[in-house]
């Protein structure tokens, strides 16, 4: 019996999603996605699961779309004005918005190539920690085509929109260590490490105040597209719903009792 595309397990407060066509490298096919779609919205609503961790097997992390899996567009094969944007709506986006929807902290764990949709996976993350080996590709214009899955929303939002030109203009693939150095990556292990490190950084995450890293995860996503005001007003409101949780006020007694806090993710 063949292992599923998509593999899950849960430990320690860590869901673990691993993407696993490692002859395909990765590519990933319309079943993948709505299962790992599936998986986030659950992490969301499970109080067990207090941070994820998106993986692959084999060499590559995720090369692009596979889309030979995917619903045919249009009747009798026959393509129509609006099919190719629903498409992209309901698959790419789709699947990149989940993991900045997630309502738990969300690692990429970049074991080796990103390309396409694949790259914008790994930024979409909170955090993104990557083997010396692994590389992002803009796959996109080599391709004749235009960067879908939020590439062109996400890119200049973390490294500008010159720098996000200059990638997707070219698509020449970029080493771990060029990405680090642009901040697309938070840290560039050798590969015997990746796993260990991601693991540790989820567990330490695990351990801490779900809600209150819920929160700030939503305020600092919506501040890229808010002004001050606007901001300011939903980092109150945030404070205001972080303060009625238990690990808010386990902190605080923590901090007053000068002990370490002991957090449940309530």
């Amino acid at each position: 019996m063949s292992e599923p595309d998509v593999l899950h397990t849960v430990e320690n407060g860590v869901s673990w999603i691993t993407l696993n066509r490692p002859e395909a490298m990765n590519a990933v096919t319309w079943d993948q996605r709505e299962r790992i779609i599936a998986l986030l919205a659950g992490a969301s609503a499970d109080p067990a699961v207090r941070c994820v961790v998106v993986t692959a097997t084999g060499r590559g992390f995720c090369a692009g779309a596979d889309l030979r899996g995917a619903p045919a567009a249009g009747d009798a094969g026959e393509r129509v004005a609006g099919d190719v944007a629903r498409m992209i709506r309901q698959g790419a986006q789709r699947f990149v918005t989940a993991v900045m929807d997630c309502e738990k902290p969300v690692i990429a764990a970049v074991n080796g190539t990103a390309a396409g949709i694949g790259a914008h996976l790994a930024f979409a993350c909170d955090l993104v920690i990557a083997a010396e080996t692994a590389r992002f590709v803009e796959v996109f214009a080599r391709r004749g085509l235009v960067p879908d899955g939020a590439g062109a929303y996400l890119l200049p939002r973390l490294i500008g929109p010159q720098r996000a030109k200059e990638l997707m203009f070219f698509g020449d693939a970029l080493p771990a260590a060029e990405a680090r150095a642009m901040g697309l990556v938070n840290r560039v292990v050798p590969a015997e490490d990746l796993e260990k490190t991601a693991r540790e950084w989820a567990e330490r995450l695990a351990q801490g105040p779900t809600r209150a890293l819920a929160l700030t995860k939503q305020l600092v996503n919506a501040s890229l597209d808010s002004d001050r005001a606007t901001a300011l007003a939903a980092e109150a409101t945030a404070q205001e719903l972080n303060m009625t949780t238990r690990d808010a006020q386990e902190g605080v007694a923590a901090f007053v009792e000068r002990r370490e806090a002991r957090y449940e993710g309530r």
